[in-house]
This record gives structure tokens, C-alpha cells and sequence, in this order.
């Protein structure tokens, strides 16, 4: 029985990460945190974009997949409750967006939209959340490059 362990060296992967300005703060202090880790994990190759908000990075996304340069993706930002239905449409297709392209295109996306109810959450978990994103994109990035080799 082959048995694949977690692999968290990004030493020769490329990253890329797309950040949505709504919500400026938050999401350049998830960004922050989100290279400091990949940094430290040994990911030098690494493209960073930013677009209006969290509806608009499925696409980005998809177009950095499509370039086939990628070994993994991560999604960058806030969306905040407000006192209308919208943020439960945002919230829900933005991360539906995220898992589509993952799945079309065989590069892993992390998701590092957050959604909150209040501000002061989405400040507290900001840069939590962007080491993570760095963390889940190289072990999966690794993953699959494991899963590739084991069955070739």
C-alpha cells in the first residue's frame, strides 16, 4: 500500500494569488501574511493580481489556470455582511466560482475568501487566514505532483 504524507516545501512550485480590493484592509493584511508564509516555505516564484472584489477572482483565477504556469492558486479577501441578501449571493457563488476552477482545471485553489458577519471578524482572522492560504496551496500543489509520480 503507497501512502502519500503532506509535503510542505515550495521550494520550485509558482504561486499564484488573487486579491480583491473590496475591503482593501483586510485583504492586503491577508496578503501580507499570505507571502510572509510562502516565504518561509520556500516558494520564490510567485504572481500576484488584484481585482474589484470577491465575484471577479473565480475568473482571474481561471485565466492564471488556463496558462497551464501555476502549480497552485490562492483567492484573497473579505466579504462582510451587510443588511442585504447580497452577501449571501457573493459569499455562495464567489466560493462555488473558486471551486469550479479547481476542478476544471486541476490546479488547487485556496480558498481565502472570508466571510463574516462584522468587520472586526474578518480584521481577527485576516492574517490567520492568509498563512493558511499559503499553507493548504503548497501541500496541495505538492500533493499533486506526488499523485502524479506514484502513478506514471
Amino acid at each position: 500500500m503507497a501512502e502519500i504524507e503532506p509535503d510542505s516545501s515550495g521550494e520550485g512550485l509558482r504561486v499564484g494569488i488573487v486579491r480583491s480590493r473590496f475591503n482593501e484592509r483586510i485583504g492586503v493584511a491577508m496578503l501580507e501574511a499570505c507571502r510572509k508564509r510562502l516565504a518561509e516555505l520556500r516558494v520564490t516564484a510567485l504572481t500576484v493580481i488584484s481585482v474589484p472584489g470577491a465575484l471577479e477572482a473565480p475568473l482571474a483565477l481561471q485565466k492564471l489556470a488556463n496558462t497551464e504556469r501555476y502549480d497552485a492558486l490562492i483567492a484573497l479577501g473579505a466579504v462582510i455582511r451587510g443588511e442585504t441578501h447580497h452577501f449571501d449571493v457573493v459569499a455562495n457563488e464567489s466560493a462555488s466560482g473558486l471551486m469550479q476552477v479547481q476542478l476544471d482545471s486541476g490546479i488547487p485553489v485556496a480558498n481565502g475568501i472570508l466571510t463574516t458577519d462584522t468587520e472586526e471578524q474578518a480584521k481577527a482572522r485576516a492574517a490567520q487566514k492568509g498563512r493558511d492560504c499559503a499553507e493548504v496551496a503548497v501541500e496541495m500543489a505538492n500533493l499533486g505532483k506526488s499523485i502524479a509520480k506514484s502513478h506514471k
